[in-house]
């Protein structure tokens, strides 16, 4: 039987850890406003998503899928979405209702998750909420870099201008439609689990 020492120290769940430890820096960037800590603070916060991806394939695949990492991989997907959905309102690039709807959600599902294992059940995830994260991930990049970039291409080197905050909150709102979606698509599978019982 895998001990707790050797549990943790597999490659996946080193990746979680060390997106858990990104959260401070990330956060600590969040407070200067200037444009190159918003491209440093987009930059980690894409790190942590890619790795999100990769490091639960990586622990199927080598067949290192632990207790601990099902806890600590989607404790850390919400501790850096929340940091950086948090710190965004006090600068005014997303509404705080929206914020809190959205922190509700994942609170009311993870409650009723845990009720849900206690019971030997498990709720799959839909694929509505994976496209949530998605969005979730792509708005909140764009939210972060938040200035207007110009961008230089074609052979003529034409000059393409960007606003990633509006980029950013076209996705945040699509996010937020998908979560609500997805947070009353989980609800009614949670109860209709428990009718039957």
């Amino acid at each position: 039987m895998m001990n707790m020492r050797d549990g943790l120290l597999n490659l996946p769940n080193l990746l979680t850890l060390a997106r858990i430890a990104i959260i401070p820096v990330f956060v600590v960037l969040l407070f200067f406003e200037s444009k190159t800590a918003c491209v440093w603070s987009a930059a980690l916060f894409s790190v942590a998503a890619v790795t999100d991806a990769f490091d639960g394939w990586l622990a199927r695949r080598w067949g290192v899928v632990t207790v601990l990492g099902k806890f600590l991989d989607p404790l850390a997907d919400k501790l850096i979405v929340t940091a950086a959905l948090i710190m965004l309102i006090p600068f005014g690039r997303v509404p705080a209702w929206a914020v809190l709807l959205i922190l509700t959600r994942e609170m009311i599902v993870t409650g009723l998750r845990s009720i849900a294992s206690s019971e030997g059940i498990v709720i799959e995830a839909s694929d509505l909420g994976k496209y949530k994260t998605i969005f979730q991930m792509v708005a909140i990049i764009g939210l972060l870099l938040h200035y207007d970039y110009y961008w230089f291409f074609g052979l003529q080197w034409e000059i393409f201008h960007v606003s990633m905050h509006n980029v950013g909150i076209f996705y945040f709102y699509i996010a937020l439609i998908l979560t609500v979606w997805s947070g009353v698509e989980y609800l009614s599978k949670f109860f209709k689990v428990f009718a039957k019982k």
